[in-house]
């Protein structure tokens, strides 16, 4: 009569077994093809008085396209992003002309980037410089 008990638990041991390593299986097979790491939208969302136009990675960086819609012509001083290298130098942008901003980052393809954009300028007769800011999240070609 024992030996009926411990059959009875050990078959009943070896379903449980059966069934959770089908379980990690499938969860493996899933993990495997993307099905927990989704991929998120472009996003730029630049405040004013810029407009972010397009955004786009790779793996040597960040290409930021950008209108000036301040109504006059801006100088762009200092340019940071969350994670990159910080971008030197000082652009000028025209009313409502479009400059691309080259930020050098070293990137994984095919993982998603979300940063935090910083741009700091001036305006046309004034020597205050003022901030603008940007959460970016692109896709890494």
């Amino acid at each position: 009569m024992r030996e009926k008990r411990g059959q009875a638990a050990m078959e009943f041991l070896m379903t449980y077994g059966w069934a959770i390593l089908a379980a990690v299986i499938v969860i493996g097979v899933l993990a495997s093809f993307g099905v927990f790491s989704p991929k998120l939208p472009t996003a730029c969302v630049l405040s004013p008085p810029f407009y972010c136009v397009a955004v786009a990675a790779d793996t040597v960086g960040v290409d930021i396209e950008v209108r000036n819609g301040a109504g006059g012509t801006v100088t762009v001083t200092n340019l940071t992003l969350e994670g990159c290298t910080p971008v030197a130098g000082t652009y000028v942008m025209v009313d409502q002309n479009v400059t691309i901003f080259s930020i050098p980052c070293a990137l994984i393809s095919g993982e998603n980037f979300q940063g935090d954009l910083t741009v700091i300028y001036t305006t046309a007769g004034s020597t205050l410089e003022q901030i603008s800011s940007a959460s970016i999240t692109v896709e890494v070609k």
